[in-house]
């Protein structure tokens, strides 16, 4: 049983219920328009990661649009600090990195520990592969490093992953980046949520990959 997890999870559970107590009192075209969400017959319908959600007004619960089921904890607990925070402001098309968030230096060490370097772990040089996985993913290139895409996770939150390929003085790196915009639609622990989800869908496309390759061989 892993003690700190359940305490982090814990921790998430409890700061989702907050925002969404603090959520009920706030007018709801406003949250509509400032998230960029279409609000309709007490429902806020919006995409994230370039699929439609439905949260309800009234206690602010997403659902799957494409399977009617309740969405997963961590999309639940984004979409939650996405509303919460969100002002509307636009998209400045200027990339920054986690450091450069607020508070972001204290935990970019750990942050790259559970994003970059898992990415790099995975893919290593393989470009093609990254490539794919990105595109599976919706990822819209950029031109960044050696390889790079773009991914529209919320209305006003794209997020961009740049691989730099090593040579003999710097080792491959991946390095997640944020419109200079972040800081109006999340808070800095969110976007290491929002890193951390991304990470993970990257990585199970690889993986399955990986898996459909070793059964065709």
């Amino acid at each position: 049983m892993n003690t700190n997890n359940q305490e982090s999870e814990s921790g998430l559970e409890r700061k989702v219920d907050s925002l969404r107590t603090e959520l009920l009192a706030r007018d709801k075209f406003s949250l509509a328009s400032n998230t960029g969400a279409e609000y309709m017959n007490g429902r806020y319908i919006l995409e994230i990661w370039n699929k439609p959600v439905s949260i309800a007004a009234d206690d602010f619960i997403a659902i799957d649009i494409d399977n009617g089921t309740p969405c997963d904890d961590l999309t639940q607990a984004m979409l939650a600090y996405y509303f919460h925070t969100s002002d509307g402001t636009p998209v400045r098309d200027e990339w920054v990195s986690f450091r450069e968030l607020p508070d972001g230096q204290f935990y970019a060490a750990a942050f790259q520990g559970y994003t970059g370097d898992r990415l790099k772990a995975s893919f290593g040089e393989d470009i093609e592969a990254f490539a794919l996985a990105a595109e599976k993913l919706n990822g819209r290139t950029q031109p960044f490093g050696d390889a790079a895409f773009y991914f529209q996770a919320l209305p006003r939150v794209p997020v961009a992953i740049v691989c730099w390929l090593g040579d003999e003085d710097f080792p491959t790196s991946f390095r997640f980046l944020f419109d200079d915009s972040i800081r109006h639609h999340l808070p800095t622990d969110a976007c290491a949520i929002l890193g951390n989800m991304l990470t993970r869908k990257l990585l199970t496309h690889q993986l399955a990959k990986a898996k459909t390759d070793d059964e065709n061989s």
